[in-house]
């Protein structure tokens, strides 16, 4: 069983940046497969990047350019960069952990792009 804790969600302003951590328990950290997805209200989740064990990276077309995503493998985090936010942007954020049958989600955290 692995636990994903996420952070750094909050309130910013259409143009500005937010870095989204997530915190993952247990040992196998490395050989996961991690994720960034999210829900706008009314939406169905979506995939926002991905990030393979290897450090193979893809994202969504919608942030290509703007979002960065990486690993730390050795503090068993996951990060999430977002520059030049927009609107549309506006979702919760979860972070994702996929290894063989086994998929771990986190409980979210909110993030919110508004003048």
């Amino acid at each position: 069983q692995v636990q994903l804790v996420e952070s750094g969600g909050g309130l910013v302003q259409p143009g500005g940046s937010l870095r989204l951590s997530c915190a993952a328990s247990g040992s196998l950290f490395r050989v996961y497969a991690m994720g960034w997805y999210r829900q706008a209200p009314g939406k169905q989740r979506e995939l926002v990047a991905t990030i393979r064990s290897g450090g193979n990276t893809n994202y969504a077309d919608s942030v290509k350019g703007r979002f960065t995503i990486s690993r730390d493998n050795p503090k068993n985090t996951m990060y999430l960069q977002m520059n030049s936010l927009k609107a549309e942007d506006t979702a919760v954020y979860y972070c994702n952990a996929q290894w063989g049958p086994r998929s771990y989600w986190g409980q979210g955290t909110q993030v919110t792009v508004s003048s």
